[in-house]
């Protein structure tokens, strides 16, 4: 049987998600492959590159800063990270070759960033002739050396804006490949088969009013708070994911409207179905998971937003699938503004069509025939 790994890490959890997602999709299709999920983080676990200088692992201290709001001048964390990155390279790439000869892979895939340089050079040093495959699971690169390196591989793209990137890089046109979007738990395709009404009943929420979805991601954000503060008068869902202290407070803050506060949860398209709207950061799962579920989205972007995520609050406004604020303290009126116009950005969101955990199978299928 075919094995082909899949490449993952926990920093955010979008890339683990989308590993899964496609892994499952594989499966229903009875291809015969054996796709093995690898965490890298547990791969490069006997380096412990970011532990020895910080103390804490590289997906540890991504979460923390998203849970804190710790992301005014990531750009210039990025640099010291890929400094750090670069002086381990070496003994990286050797570790790499190690697991690659006693797992002989007929194709890896990553769907991480800033390592593909010494997953791509281990790989082509241990098992030559190998495909390696780079799935960017953000909207765009932010070079460089996040995602895309001058190496021999092959790209997976969900905007042009990464196409075009990638062919800024010297990449030939046979190793690109477009998709219509990012990666999505097949659940987002399947139909939510409850009557949003008395679901909402069901939820202490009134039927009948306008419903806004608050999402920061798995982490939570301290933001979501100052959001409800903002927006007392607003019905509102907030999932707060593995964030308890914060669900506790959002529960405990005074409001004039309805509201439901959920933490950890897999039941987010669910969530979504009740709602009308979409609140949240930019992160490209995020916004791909709202905009297949018909809500229009707010995010911000400012000084404070990741760097890989802001085209993402760009890739919004150019396609008028919501608003773009320069910070939340404008949140209020942002949603007077999306309820003024529900109607047509509903028709923006609606010609959005993404089916990529769909169409990679079918790319990867195409690059084993040939390998």
């Amino acid at each position: 049987m075919t094995k082909v790994d899949f490449i993952y890490f926990d920093a955010g959890g979008g890339h683990r998600a989308a590993a899964s997602a496609l892994k499952t999709v594989i499966e229903e299709q009875h291809r015969p492959w054996e796709v093995r999920l690898v965490n890298l983080q547990e791969l490069l676990h006997t380096l412990d590159i970011f532990r020895k200088i910080t103390g804490l692992r590289l997906e540890d201290i991504y979460n923390l800063m998203l849970a804190k709001g710790w992301t005014l001048g990531s750009a210039h964390a990025m640099k010291f990270m890929h400094a750090v990155i670069r002086l381990y390279h070496t003994p990286t790439v050797r570790l790499l070759e190690r697991h690659w000869k006693e797992s002989g892979p007929d194709m890896v895939v990553s769907l991480v960033p800033n390592f593909n340089r010494a997953l791509c050079q281990s790989l082509q040093a241990a098992l030559p002739g190998t495909p390696f495959v780079t799935i960017l699971t953000d909207f765009a690169d932010f070079p460089p050396h996040f995602w895309i390196e001058r190496q021999k591989q092959f790209l997976i793209c969900g905007t042009e804006r990464a196409v075009e990137q990638a062919r800024g890089m010297r990449h030939a046109e046979e190793c690109v490949f477009r998709t219509s979007g990012m990666i999505l738990r097949p659940r987002f395709y399947e139909p939510v088969r409850v009557d949003r009404g008395d679901e909402r009943r069901r939820l202490k929420l009134d039927a009948e009013r306008p419903t806004g979805l608050v999402l920061f991601g798995g982490q939570g954000s301290k933001v979501m708070l100052a959001i409800a503060r903002r927006l007392r008068d607003t019905q509102l869902i907030f999932i707060c994911g593995r964030n308890a202290a914060l669900a506790a407070a959002l529960r405990a803050e005074p409001a004039n409207s309805p509201r439901f506060v959920e933490g950890f949860t897999s039941e987010v398209p669910y969530y979504m179905h009740l709602c009308d709207f979409f609140i949240g950061k930019p992160g490209p799962g995020s916004i791909s998971e709202a905009v297949a579920m018909k809500l229009p989205v707010i995010v911000e972007r400012n000084a404070w937003t990741l760097p890989q995520e802001r085209y993402n609050a760009d890739w919004v406004r150019d396609r008028g699938a919501g608003i773009v604020l320069p910070n939340f303290r404008h949140i209020h009126e942002a949603v007077d503004e999306m309820l003024a116009a529900l109607g047509q950005y509903r028709d923006n969101v609606a010609k959005i069509e993404n089916r990529a955990v769909f169409e990679i199978p079918d790319i990867l299928a195409r690059l084993l025939d040939v390998h």
